[in-house]
């Protein structure tokens, strides 16, 4: 199976010329980070979480032709907002995309797409079949996918577990019967947003602590804000199993 980070960033990472930090400045190609996304994929099967803002540059760059899922976190916009450019993959595979959400998110989806699931179509609007999901281990083909049930402060968010990896996104506490769930892992992603106390992110040093608790052979950290600093400098703050996860980055699992 293999991950590619669509993006590692947050809307407080995109750079930004009028912020005029060091990072939003940088030349160094491993500061500039899109909105937080992956795409896992095996032979037979290729699948997104999550498509934000910049979910239509990702697919670009990486050359994606087809996609056959697209599995949501949580209904926050920069996860959502790019869901009208799957209508690109319904013309192309001529197909409609399978969309797996929660209850909840299905709800946020259908008020802030409400064109997509109007009874009068309008042409060339997005084409989607909703797949509602909870709790339960569920598997789009060969992809099987646990979810794992994290708080962004009072907001329910899903991480997923597929084989030995698993995405963390959005989160500040993960429940001691989830932590189960992510025992014995060769590869954990985990949102690190910056150094400061935040209301709904694990911080720089929060993240770090539950990497050891948790004990995978590999991390590597996303949905980092400007806030956090270089890449460069921050690598060298981190153990050896740690490190930034960059936009592009491809990993086998």
């Amino acid at each position: 199976m293999k991950v590619t980070f669509l993006g590692t960033g947050t809307s407080q990472g995109v750079p930004m010329i009028a912020c005029g930090c060091r990072v939003c400045t940088s030349d160094d190609s491993r500061d500039k980070r899109l909105r937080s996304s992956i795409l896992i994929e095996t032979a037979k099967t290729r699948i997104v979480i999550d498509s934000g803002p910049d979910f239509r540059m990702q697919m670009l760059r990486e050359k994606i032709k087809k996609i056959d899922a697209v599995v949501f976190t949580h209904e926050h916009k920069d996860h959502i907002a790019g869901l009208d450019e799957i209508k690109a993959f319904n013309f192309l595979n001529k197909m409609r995309m399978p969309v797996y959400a929660t209850q909840r998110v299905e709800d946020a989806l259908k008020r802030e797409f409400a064109y997509i699931f109007a009874d009068i179509k309008y042409p060339g609007i997005p084409d989607v079949d909703l797949y509602e999901f909870d709790n339960e281990v569920f598997h789009i083909k060969d992809i099987i996918l646990q979810p794992i049930n994290v708080m962004h402060y009072k907001l329910p968010v899903k991480g997923f577990r597929a084989n030995n990896f698993a995405y963390i996104t959005d989160a500040n506490f993960i429940a001691e019967t989830e932590k189960e769930k992510l025992k014995n892992l060769d590869v954990l992603v985990l949102n690190a947003l910056r150094r400061e106390p935040h209301i709904s992110h694990f911080t720089f040093e929060e993240a770090i602590e539950m990497v050891k608790e948790l004990k995978p052979k590999k991390a590597y950290f996303t949905h980092i804000s400007h806030q956090l600093g270089l890449h460069e400098e921050l690598n060298k703050e981190l153990p050896d199993n740690m490190e930034l996860a960059i936009d592009g980055l491809q990993i086998v699992v």
